[in-house]
């Protein structure tokens, strides 16, 4: 099926692919359930290449791009999965101190995409850290099937421990000026949402469609946050009404933005669920925010 565009896509479609992606559904329950909307010429095969991502046309910023310098670091995590690796990154030739972005990944480990936004973070003026939760075993496979296959298989709060230990590492880094944020995605919003409540110095964070912290750890929370939510996000957005209600009752400071029309990962634009409207928005809310939050 040649030239397939996400206006021809159903909206259950979508769906389906969510909880394929949050392992509510086995591969084979999903295609099996994909092969219902296989109808007009489109293919179960059509519909999967379409729905999966492309890391090829879609990185905004090259991992050699001379605006910016890289490097893959490991650090120690303790308490968590032993050491990780990292891809940490700057504005190129920078020798000033800058606030710090630990950026968190989806359900699949540090794939291309998550690469490329801890990338545009530098280039937006910080120093960025973007673990990769699968380093114990091996670290990211390549490919998003086997990464969320291998994500599963670690304890999500020792994850949440790894991600605490590279806050703790960026906060120490020769560039960083010691404030330090976190933008997490899918997952990573939802150890956004907790290491909010679990670190008392985080500057700032900005989870994109996770899930929340349990309501009696808000009072523990001391960062700003801003808040994402795709409007078709059943699962996530159920916990939103409780969680404001007690960021109210605790008197956080937060921000929430909700986009219409759009489905969870819309930011990730390595897929059909991206909305380049509402992405470009979130993100530049994003930086915006953290450039205020760390100066």
């Amino acid at each position: 099926m040649q030239n397939l565009k996400k206006e021809d896509i159903n909206q259950e479609v979508f769906d389906l692919y969510n909880d394929y992606a949050h392992n509510r559904l086995s591969r084979r329950d999903f295609m099996q359930k994909l092969s219902y909307y296989a109808v007009g010429g489109l293919t179960v095969a059509s519909l999967m290449s379409f729905l999966n991502p492309d890391y090829k046309g879609t990185i905004q910023v090259q991992p050699d791009d001379p605006r910016i310098e890289t490097t893959y670091i490991n650090y120690p995590s303790p308490k968590g999965g032993g050491t990780i690796r990292a891809l940490l990154c700057m504005p190129s030739g920078n020798q000033k101190k800058l606030g710090g972005i630990v950026v968190i990944h989806e359900n699949r480990g540090l794939n291309p995409y998550i690469e490329d936004v801890a990338r545009r973070a530098a280039l937006a003026g910080f120093v960025s850290l973007a673990p990769d939760a699968l380093s114990p075993l091996g670290g990211y496979p390549g490919n998003d099937d086997d990464g969320r296959a291998l994500q599963s298989e670690r304890d999500r709060n020792e994850m949440l421990e790894d991600f605490i230990a590279g806050f703790k590492y960026l906060q120490k880094n020769e560039f960083c000026t010691g404030k330090v944020g976190v933008v997490g995605f899918c997952f990573g919003g939802w150890i956004s949402n907790m290491m909010a409540t679990q670190i008392a110095d985080l500057t700032a964070a900005v989870p994109f469609y996770g899930a929340q912290a349990p309501v009696e750890d808000v009072p523990n929370i001391k960062a700003p946050l801003q808040l994402h939510f795709a409007e078709h996000d059943t699962n996530v957005n159920g916990g939103w009404p409780a969680y404001e209600q007690a960021l109210k009752n605790n008197n956080k400071e937060y921000t929430v933005y909700h986009y219409p029309g759009t489905n969870h990962g819309f930011h990730n634009d390595t897929t059909p669920r991206y909305d380049k409207e509402a992405g470009e928005l979130a993100w530049k809310r994003t930086v915006d925010f953290f450039t205020q939050q760390l100066k």
